[in-house]
């Protein structure tokens, strides 16, 4: 582990031995001291660019090192760095830079048109566009021009950036509306990297396949995690799970990652020697792991160790499952990480009794700072943590809104969550979302999404809608598939549309869901 203490996280780049391999994409690799001199250019040039201190810089790009770089040259720079999913389109891209409004844009030519596309009607200043793969012209900076060279060491203008200030905000759905950001400090990113690759055990001997995006709280981990330890992380984007396998051999990979629907796939591989040698640990995260996956995977990988984790994007990670624990309480979501306290409690704030059922609160140093711009939400996510009541300032902690129990042990368990939240192919998907696209396109009256338990994805999406008129019954399921697929990523696409005359109403006027899921989702 890193022995000096970092203030941002782009410092974590001193944890590693400057001739050690740091990132690799593809064929090419960096050392940590080749990557450290990368990000202090690019930091000097995004300055040059009117990055400031607090400043947001979105990063639109699938993983390669530039990205990486991007996101650590933001942190040195001051600013908030904000990882956007590659797989969003205009309306995704259009609420993101709608509620945080970035300074600069970094993306890649093939992602330019969307881009634009999503500033076109946006009303105050235009970001200025950072363009990977593209030369400079009068309406975007190409990559290659913004790196200051031979530019090192501190930043002008960022001394006073401490460990307390905003370091990034990551998106994820919310319950209702689009999707909220995530604000995070460089401390709140500092203590999750130490602490994960804590009870990880990583060293710099690891390789890391990076196989989850980095928009994601555990894809950021990875990169995070691998700093601290100073060990070597492979990015990889959407590949096929035999892709997987290849990797590890080629790479020697001893650390891996991955959601739910990608372990079922690479359940089924076969794993030859090579590939499965070096791997030391296989970690789930995005989602409960069938058991049948989980004994598959054990079979496939013996030198492997399984850790089962439980997260929230608004604490990056709460808890994990000891290895040595998973046979004798393979459902268990285990206890928490180090430096975080978990506790389950009753609405009253009071703690359950073992067994009973209570909502999961998340205390410590890796709390978030609640969502970006979005007060309301923030008051009801972030509240006073259970018995703190009584000091002057109240330390906050996160209500997840997902119900557990402990056992007699202190082993915690998930039962489900308060919120109609879709968990697919190891995302978080907003119902509200899917509807709100449904209605754009003009071809529904009414709309309901719902997630229903899928073997392979954890769930699958099913919206439920009635047609505008009469005639468009009939050829409305796939007129608006065909829509979806165009407005929204895949993962939220509906993998199923049910056209109804009307849904049904609860007595309170709003549409009957528990209904619907007996009549139509079941």
């Amino acid at each position: 582990m890193c022995e000096r203490q970092p203030r941002r996280i782009d410092e974590l780049l001193a944890c590693g031995e400057p001739d050690h391999p740091a990132l690799t994409f593809r064929s090419e690799t960096v050392t940590y001291g080749e990557l450290a001199a990368r990000v202090a250019e690019t930091a000097h040039g995004l300055r040059e660019l009117g990055v400031r201190r607090g400043d947001r810089v979105a990063v639109y790009a699938e993983k390669r090192i530039e990205t990486v770089v991007a996101i650590l040259a933001t942190a040195a720079a001051g600013a908030v760095f904000v990882p956007v999913n590659p797989l969003f389109k205009v309306r995704q891209l259009e609420s993101l830079v709608a509620d945080c409004w970035p300074r600069v844009v970094v993306t890649t030519a093939e992602r330019l048109g969307t881009v634009r596309q999503a500033l076109a009607g946006a009303d105050g200043p235009q970001p200025r566009l950072v363009v990977i793969g593209q030369d400079s012209d009068d309406r975007v900076t190409g990559w290659d021009d913004v790196a200051v060279r031979g530019a090192c060491g501190p930043v002008p203008g960022t001394e006073a950036v401490i460990d307390a200030d905003l370091a990034a905000i990551l998106y994820t759905s919310g319950s209702t509306g689009g999707p909220k950001g995530v604000v995070l400090s460089h401390r709140n990113l500092l203590a999750g990297a130490s602490s994960v690759a804590e009870y990880l055990g990583h060293t710099p001997d690891d390789v890391v396949l990076a196989a989850l995006p980095i928009s994601f709280d555990a894809g950021l981990s990875q990169i995070t995690t691998s700093l601290v330890a100073g060990a070597q992380v492979v990015l990889v984007n959407y590949l096929m799970p035999r892709e997987v396998v290849r990797l590890c051999a080629t790479h020697g990979v001893t650390a891996l990652t991955c959601v739910p629907p990608l372990w079922i796939q690479l359940a089924a591989q076969n794993w030859p020697e090579e590939s499965a040698a070096r791997l030391r640990y296989f970690a789930n995260t995005g989602g409960r792991m069938p058991r049948a996956t989980l004994g598959r995977l054990r079979a496939a990988l013996p030198h492997a160790r399984p850790f089962l984790m439980y997260g929230l994007t608004e604490a990056f990670r709460s808890t994990y499952l000891d290895p040595s624990e998973v046979d004798r309480r393979p459902d268990s979501i285990g206890k928490a990480i180090p430096n975080a306290e978990v506790l389950v409690v009753r609405p009253d704030g009071t703690p359950c009794e073992p067994g009973e059922p209570g909502e999961l609160v998340h205390r410590g140093a890796l709390v978030a700072h609640g969502y970006w711009n979005d007060p309301a939400r923030t008051a009801e996510r972030f509240r006073p943590a259970p018995g703190a009541s009584g000091a002057t300032v109240p330390e906050l902690a996160v209500w997840s809104g997902d119900t557990v129990t402990r056992d007699e042990e202190g082993f915690l368990y998930f039962v489900g969550r308060d919120d109609e939240m879709i968990k697919t192919s190891g995302f978080r998907v907003s119902p509200t979302e899917i509807e709100e696209a449904a209605y754009a396109t003009g071809l529904v009256a009414e709309a309901a999404a719902f997630g229903v338990t899928d073997d392979q994805r954890g769930q699958h999406i099913v919206l439920v809608v009635s047609p505008m008129s009469a005639p468009d019954a009939d050829l409305l399921g796939d007129k608006l598939c065909a829509a979806l697929a165009d407005d929204l990523p895949t993962y939220m696409v509906p993998q199923r549309v049910e056209v109804l005359d009307r849904l049904p109403l609860s007595v309170n006027g709003k549409f009957d869901r528990p209904e619907l899921r007996r009549t139509v989702v079941a």
